[in-house]
């Protein structure tokens, strides 16, 4: 659905942004592209759907070379920015001034995610909050139906609540025939939602991984002494003993912590990256 091969891009003639990158993204899944602030997560998802143009590599997008910016192609693919301004309108002429652009456009659905919101039907756009603009926006994306869905930190100024409703829109509402990409650096919103997980770091993409891999290969844990523990990847201290990544030995269950395995990865590149290259 999704094919990167070997792509590079810097803006103007600066220092690379994205160096070497190559993905391979199928239908049905939702993938977390997880980073470091300036690890280049935007700029991967502006040339995905051809906002940006790569300087050499090949890009294939749904069937579509994202930087002809076919009709046919942005039909078909919706971003979601981090940074937006809505026109002083109302909900309702929202709608009728964009949905044109996509054929799909689910307008019941719409609603019912607006209701999960709590977002009025009605509303002038102007009058609502940062945080309900962006939830607007959220049930906007879902809504067309696009083939490809990319969000740019969707949950940056959502409060504990929005992000709740976030997770349960997100959770019912990808089809078979759909890929989503999550971009965020606040990576607890995004447990229990994510299938794969893409981790860049400087100017490349260092993981991707099934969510099933990762805690087939890895335990997550938490223990009142390290010495209940073989040999841990990575600890971090908590309110009581100790949060542990370690070698999943026994092939126990655990339940994967977004967090801890971006940072113990980030942190322990040469112990973790190897184990899935087995």
């Amino acid at each position: 659905m999704i094919s990167l091969q070997h792509l590079h891009f810097s803006y103007r003639k600066g220092r690379p942004v994205l160096d070497d990158v190559s993905l391979s993204l199928r239908p049905g899944r939702i993938y977390g592209l997880l980073g470091r602030n300036g690890a280049g997560k935007s700029s991967l998802l502006y040339n995905i759907c051809g906002l940006l143009f790569p300087q050499s590599g090949k890009s294939e997008v749904i069937g579509f070379d994202p930087s002809k910016r076919e009709p046919s192609f942005l039909q078909q693919i919706y971003l979601l920015p981090e940074v937006f301004r809505l026109p002083d309108m109302d909900i309702a002429q929202y709608l009728q001034l964009f949905t044109p652009f996509y054929p799909a456009f689910d307008h019941s659905g719409f609603h019912q995610y607006l209701e999960v919101f709590e977002i009025p039907r009605n509303h002038q756009l102007s009058a609502l909050s940062h945080g309900q603009q962006k939830k607007v926006l959220i049930a906007f994306a879902i809504a067309t139906r696009a083939k490809v869905l990319l969000m740019d930190e969707p949950t940056n100024g959502l409060d504990i609540p929005s992000k709740h409703q976030f997770r349960k829109v997100i959770a019912g509402s990808l089809a078979e025939d759909q890929c989503m990409i999550i971009s965020t650096h606040q990576v607890k919103d995004l447990d229990s939602l994510i299938d794969e997980v893409i981790i860049m770091d400087g100017t490349h993409v260092i993981l991707q991984e099934p969510v099933t891999r990762i805690t087939e290969k890895l335990s997550f844990r938490h223990v009142m002494s390290l010495e209940e523990t073989e040999a841990p990847l990575y600890t971090e201290g908590a309110l009581k003993g100790y949060a542990v990544v370690a070698v999943n030995r026994r092939q126990e269950h655990s339940r994967l912590d977004m967090e801890m395995f971006f940072n113990a990865v980030l942190l322990e590149k040469k112990s973790i990256l190897p184990l899935f290259k087995q």
